[in-house]
């Protein structure tokens, strides 16, 4: 088994594979089939992380993404080959290699990246496909597992609750399936390649995302809940006045949760075992100074505090929370003026402290942009 790939940037990871499953889901109702294309090995540089995905449609429309916009066309081109008959197939792009590649694209990204393509048709969405959307749907980590060569290349199986769904026909490979694919879902990768042998299979560790709660439904939330949602977090807006908590201010998948801050969390689910983020911003001093002492002690990954460093030094006063683990000023320092940018500088450093990153700039990086 070979190492897993860091988890922390993939926020978006749950969400993306959920609309491209959705859609393959109408296509194959509706009497079509699909081709989808998933990354599931790179080195070096490269703009996604395995278990990215791209879906191709019969008419040639996609959805999703494999690289920054380099590589699809060429993987769109196999895609429309295989829903007209050829077999799946793993595409291998080397990045780094110049003009004279045979698909000679000559992109100068000193990276190489592996692309299994395979056709989705109404069995697959009865099995495997049926299997990921259910759970998806529950919130369930699970871990869909694709076998690249040997006798089973190009199934499908699904891996969740330490219960391998379908069988390969081996005992034994099935025991080696699971087996491995249980110890990436319950480390903190994100996947990798199985060695079966002398046969690999691919590995998509998919937990659900991140959660923040946004204590404080003022216009500047807006474009915070907004951008965060856009990110890849499950977002939740928490205030006491119903006029703020509107669908046309925060339309879903953006939750609302009317509470005030006496009322404590009852109903708001801040003790799952997920990762949480917190920011309060209700500009009412009490009110923060509320939520905070609410929040304090809670499985927190992240707690952030709108204002300046003296109304942090005020509340603090009067909240016995440890200052070292409050996020106030919050944000990442990029001058941000007015609610949009503030809300880039909040979310930066949202995906910094789940990335386990310092914010900085990647040219001061001394290895890979994605190197942990």
């Amino acid at each position: 088994m070979r190492g897993p790939y860091p988890s922390g940037a993939r926020v978006k990871h749950w969400v993306e594979t959920k609309a491209i499953l959705d859609r393959l889901s109408e296509l194959v109702a509706g009497g079509s089939c699909a081709a989808l294309a998933t990354v599931v090995r790179i080195s070096g540089s490269a703009y996604r992380r395995p278990g990215a995905k791209l879906l191709i449609e019969e008419s040639g429309l996609t959805h999703g993404g494999v690289s920054g916009g380099c590589l699809e066309s060429d993987v769109r081109a196999h895609g429309l080959r295989i829903l007209s008959g050829a077999p799946g197939r793993v595409l291998h792009y080397d990045t780094g290699s110049d003009e004279e590649t045979l698909w000679g694209l000559g992109l100068g990204c000193e990276g190489a990246v592996d692309v299994h393509v395979q056709r989705v048709d109404t069995a697959w969405m009865d099995g495997p496909g049926r299997q990921m959307r259910e759970l998806l749907d529950a919130g369930t980590p699970f871990a869909p597992i694709t076998v690249l060569t040997g006798p089973s290349a190009g199934r499908t199986f699904v891996l969740a609750r330490s219960s391998l769904e379908g069988t390969s026909g081996s005992e034994a490979i099935d025991r080696q399936l699971a087996h491995g694919a249980s110890l990436m879902l319950e480390g903190d990768g994100s996947g990798g390649m199985l060695e079966l042998g002398g046969d690999t299979a691919f590995v998509d560790v998919l937990r659900p995302p991140p959660r923040l709660f946004i204590f404080g439904a003022g216009d500047d939330a807006r474009p915070l809940a907004s951008l965060a949602a856009q990110a890849g977090f499950e977002v939740t807006v928490v205030d006491h006045r119903p006029a703020y908590l509107t669908p046309e201010r925060f339309p879903p998948p953006l939750r609302i949760v009317l509470r005030r801050p006496g009322d404590g969390l009852v109903g708001i689910p801040l003790t799952l075992s997920r990762r949480n983020f917190a920011v309060v911003q209700t500009h009412t001093l009490a009110h923060d100074r509320d939520w905070l002492r609410t929040l304090a002690g809670q499985p927190l990954a992240y707690l952030g505090l709108l204002g300046p460093r003296a109304r942090k030094e005020q509340v603090l006063r009067e909240v016995p929370l440890d200052g070292a683990k409050l996020f106030a000023p919050i944000g990442i320092d990029i001058g941000a003026d007015g609610p949009e940018q503030v809300a880039v500088s909040i979310v930066a450093e949202l995906l910094a402290v789940n990335a386990r990153r310092e914010a900085g700039h990647l040219r001061a990086r001394a290895g890979g942009i994605h190197d942990p």
